[in-house]
């Protein structure tokens, strides 16, 4: 694997580890969703160089400088609230149903400022925001240490489950060194084609890296988006170009900052270069249309040193009768065909077909069909 990018801090991180004695009697808290998305990425590397949730001074430098305290560059915080201070020096972590998961050595427990936290991470403190909220409902207290995960819960796609480690075999089997890789929340259509296949002109392969862990209620679900993915892979897209994987995160909505943790994760999994088109990550009108592109300019390359590929907004041209942007389209928005996801959602639920400039058929009828069944 010498030709991949090294992943973030120069080695995977793997909390792994056996079930240790005594595990049964200990004071045990329970995760979040969200949380139990973060754990499962601290035990496969995907968070690397974390190695469980984040201490005082670690937090305090992300939220206000987009740094981990030794100065390497990461852009949200990845922390474990709790309602009290833990009485031992050790706990476990479970599922909400009380299944022993993990077991984390408690090395401190330290209070937040909430607004604080939103304003700088979200850019906003207004609960109409999805992370915001979330971020409000949680407990007032912070408790951090290293993890050693035991039990890992089922993937949602176990045959599209695959840790960092093993994408970085796959990359590696087929010969890749320069990976890019695409996620979305949301269905893959003609734009997202567009822009991942013009990616791939330039790199040895393609991650297709959906994003299946907790979403806001009113986006797509997500069985029904990997059901798009999966139907393009299987008549669009080169097989021995092509990797179809999924993204175990959380959403949380953070806009600019969650792009760069994006990028981050990715070049964990192997990612040489990570695709940022328009609103990476954003939600209502709480971010510029490309100030998740504007926010690596915040950080050098040798830093990140993944490197983003940048889109503007793409679409159908009646008059080019192709694909195209701004930068390589001459016509008017009377020629552009662009449906939003409020008009497609609506499309759908009225049992109408989004038309095939803004998606495949096949992806089209799949979409009704889903909502037909809702």
């Amino acid at each position: 694997m010498s030709g991949l990018i090294a992943p973030h801090g120069g080695a995977l991180v793997d909390r792994r580890g056996e079930r240790p004695e005594g595990v049964d009697g200990l004071e045990a808290v329970a995760l979040t969703e969200r949380e139990l998305a973060d754990l499962d990425m601290l035990a496969s590397g995907a968070l690397s160089p974390l190695t469980g949730f984040m201490g005082h001074a670690d937090y305090e430098r992300v939220v206000e400088e987009m740094r981990l305290a030794d100065g390497m560059p990461w852009a949200l915080p990845v922390c474990l609230a709790v309602a009290e201070a833990p009485k031992g020096d050790r706990i476990t972590l479970t599922d909400q149903s009380g299944a022993v998961l993990a077991v984390m050595d408690v090395a401190e427990v330290f209070g937040y400022d909430k607004e604080r936290e939103a304003a700088q991470c979200f850019r906003t403190t207004e609960t109409a925001h999805p992370g915001v909220a979330r971020l409000y409902e949680q407990h007032g207290q912070y408790v951090a240490g290293e993890v050693t995960v035991f039990e890992r819960q089922e993937p949602p796609f176990p045959e599209l489950a695959k840790d960092p480690a093993e994408t970085r075999a796959a990359f590696s089997e087929r010969g890749w060194s320069r990976v890019v890789g695409f996620q979305t929340r949301n269905p893959i259509h003609r734009a997202h084609e567009y822009l991942t296949k013009c990616a791939l002109e330039t790199v040895d392969g393609l991650l297709l890296h959906p994003l299946v862990g907790a979403t806001k209620a009113d986006d797509v679900p997500v069985d029904v988006r990997v059901a798009c993915y999966r139907i393009l892979m299987d008549g669009y897209y080169p097989d021995d170009r092509v990797l179809l994987t999924a993204f175990p995160a959380a959403m949380r909505y953070a806009g600019p900052r969650e792009a760069i943790w994006h990028a981050i994760c990715r070049k964990n999994y192997g990612c040489s270069h990570f695709i940022v088109g328009r609103d990476h990550a954003g939600v209502g009108d709480y971010y510029g249309s490309y100030d998740a592109q504007l926010i690596f300019d915040d950080f050098s390359s040798s830093e990140l040193e993944i490197e983003p590929v940048f889109f503007e907004h793409s679409f159908w041209c009646n008059a080019c009768e192709a694909m195209g942007t701004a930068k390589s389209c001459p016509h008017g928005a009377d020629q552009r065909v662009f449906l939003s996801g409020t008009k497609v959602r609506e499309m759908l639920t009225a049992g109408e077909l989004p038309p095939a400039e803004f998606t495949r058929s096949e992806v089209a009828e799949a979409l009704v069909a889903a909502y037909r069944g809702a």
